[in-house]
């Protein structure tokens, strides 16, 4: 069953061409990655599929029968609401009887509150508590009574992408789903983006995340569509193979066009008896042969200043705030060249200690040592920030006019701009029109032209397509300098990072040799050996991850249950009275009394229950 069919899209912002006649369809089931380079118009052709931008021509055809979902790279929540309530603006059935229901326990609305019951009871909505909770769990969203306009760009991102998966979609449309998720919430989004009826498609820079989800990438590429069926692998041997077939066919073609080309120039006496088809076929050939691909490049040499013997050392620091403890007695002497991956939970330190090495922050006790000679080059998540209406050329023309640049020599700023896929058309774009990735990318330049020995990269990965992360790789493989890395990109840390610090809470962090997914690995084995030997214990994931349990409260069923229980007993106080009323009128009657007697006995019983119940619950909803 087709649920998407895109049919000859064009889009352009003034005389800027963002793509042209772009054609591609979507089966039920099927799950895609779209790959293409920053700057291609990938967000927009999100926000055009799903309805919310109209194409310049073509048109998208959407199965009516599929409820279809949306997740932006940057999603926007209504102000004034709780993330409960943001959470629950959804179209799912189940949720929607959820809020009739708890609407009309507020408003006292009897015959509401008795549809509400009968529909939820229909669809099963008790259940979906139990959902609720776990998918707001993995996402580490704990405070549901926290104001969407409080949140930071990473929490909203984060609550959007839960209120999307609860309503159950047919078909999900995702920009960049894993920017601010942590590895465990990405491994869990994996499987939870699994269901063989869920349709997906998707714009990832995340190329393990899209090997473990998609089965299908179409790759957008000098504004034509291919696609590949297979993982990323495989996508990267059929686009070299591609590329070198294109390459042959554009060297024979251009040997067959010098041929005729000789022909064509022959005097003009010979021409009147050429063959009009020879003629026509060489018109055809020299336009083939004029629309060659125009390959990106992205060249990174950036000189690195003189690096001393002396990096930095941490000598027994200790950092707390409040309660808190951030680093108890770390102690760790860098050296030239070291390459390491920083993984840990959220609110475990990573921050802080970056903040602590670069002279943000002073421990509380111990040292930290910084030689003479480094230079820190801090790529942060905050991305660059420049005044209203500057241009790209302007902001780095602020920071150098010249830089020297490895073979190269020394390069202008214009010069710097084009080797970084910013070619001289593009130089005087006001930065706010830049795509993310491309404000990502100008972001990285302007942080390497400083010339920096000590690379600490935060997120580097977010946003920058796979061309430049593909570069970003291989100089900092070859960087002589020091590096430690930030990312939630397991592909980027296993390829870059021969060590990992994992920070473990509550001021304690591992040193281990190896990658990061070496690091899983080994936890993996300890707690199957752990399990083995009957002596369980939290795996890292759990360990550093997991959050606080929180304070259960009343599910919804709870919650009905103790707005009528009080009514419930005191309808059984008023029967007992009328009981023992009765039993006094009744002592000439034997089999009378005996009746009423046994109901009592039962009323009475009925009340201990109720009452005992209720304060079970008055205890639950204080929690």
């Amino acid at each position: 069953m087709n649920y998407l069919q895109a049919e000859n899209l064009s889009k352009s912002f003034g005389a800027r061409l963002i793509f042209e006649n772009l054609s591609f369809g979507l089966e039920k089931g099927q799950k895609t990655a779209i790959v293409a380079p920053n700057g291609t118009g990938k967000s927009t052709l999100m926000k055009i599929l799903a309805g919310l931008d109209t194409p310049d021509s073509g048109r998208v055809t959407l199965n009516n029968a599929a409820r279809v979902a949306y997740l932006p790279q940057m999603p926007e929540l209504p102000a004034g609401k709780t993330i409960w309530q943001a959470v629950f603006e959804t179209d799912n059935a189940q949720i929607s009887a959820i809020n009739a229901y708890d609407n009309a326990l507020k408003n006292d609305d009897k015959k509401a509150l008795e549809s509400a019951l009968s529909r939820m009871e229909e669809l099963g909505a008790w259940d979906m508590e139990y959902k609720i909770n776990e998918v707001l769990g993995q996402l580490k969203i704990t405070d549901k009574n926290a104001l969407t306009e409080t949140l930071s760009g990473g929490q909203k991102k984060r609550v959007a992408l839960a209120k999307i998966l609860l309503s159950e979609p047919d078909l999900l449309i995702m920009d960049e789903p894993t920017n601010h998720l942590d590895i465990d919430m990405i491994e869990w989004l994996e499987k939870a983006l699994s269901p063989d009826q869920l349709t997906l498609l998707m714009v990832t820079h995340d190329r393990y995340f899209l090997d473990a989800v998609c089965d299908t990438i179409i790759e957008i590429d000098n504004n034509r569509i291919f696609t590949y069926k297979g993982n990323f692998q495989y996508f990267l041997e059929k686009k070299t193979e591609r590329h070198m077939a294109e390459q042959s066919e554009l060297e024979s073609n251009l040997n067959i066009l010098r041929r005729e080309t000789e022909w064509i120039r022959k005097t003009p006496q010979a021409r009147t008896g050429k063959s009009k088809s020879r003629i026509d076929a060489y018109g055809s050939l020299k336009e083939k042969t004029a629309q060659k691909r125009t390959d990106r490049k992205i060249e990174i040499e950036l000189d690195m200043q003189r690096m001393g013997s002396k990096i930095v050392e941490f000598i027994k620091v200790h950092k707390q705030f409040g309660d808190k403890n951030v680093l108890n007695g770390f102690s760790y002497s860098f050296t030239k060249g070291e390459k390491i991956a920083i993984a840990g939970a959220n609110g475990t330190g990573k921050s802080t200690f970056l903040n602590l090495l670069t002279g943000k922050l002073q421990p509380d006790s111990g040292k930290v040592i910084t030689g003479e000679t480094i230079r820190f080059g801090y790529y942060t998540q905050d991305g660059i920030k420049f005044k209203p209406g500057e241009r790209v050329i302007e902001h780095i023309k602020n920071i150098a006019e010249y830089a020297d640049y490895g073979k190269s020599g020394k390069l202008t700023a214009s010069q710097l701009l084009t080797k970084f896929d910013f070619p001289p058309d593009k130089q005087y774009t006001p930065i706010e029109k830049l795509s993310g990735g491309e404000q990502r990318r100008l972001h990285l330049l302007s942080l390497l032209i400083s010339a920096p020995n000590f690379l600490i990269l935060d997120e580097p990965t977010n946003d920058l397509d796979i061309l430049t992360l593909s570069k970003l790789e291989d100089f900092l493989l070859d960087f002589p300098g020091c590096l430690i890395v930030v990312s939630h990109d397991r592909y980027f840390m296993d390829k870059i990072a021969d060590q990992t610090f994992v920070f473990e809470g509550n001021g304690e962090v591992k040193v281990h040799i190896g990658n990061y997914t070496d690091y899983r690995a080994e936890k993996a084995g300890e707690a199957a050996a752990q399990k083995t030997n009957k002596t369980p214990q939290p795996v890292f994931a759990e360990k550093a991850t997991a959050p606080k349990k929180a304070k259960q409260g009343l599910t919804f069923k709870e919650k009905y249950e103790y707005e009528h229980i009080e009514a419930e007993i005191a309808a059984l106080e008023n029967r007992k009275t009328e009981l023992e009323k009765e039993m006094e009128s009744q002592l000439s009657n034997p089999e009378k009394l005996i009746s009423i007697t046994e109901e009592l006995g039962k009323t009475v019983n009925l009340i201990d229950e109720k009452t005992l119940r209720w304060m079970e619950l008055e205890e639950k909803a204080g929690a």
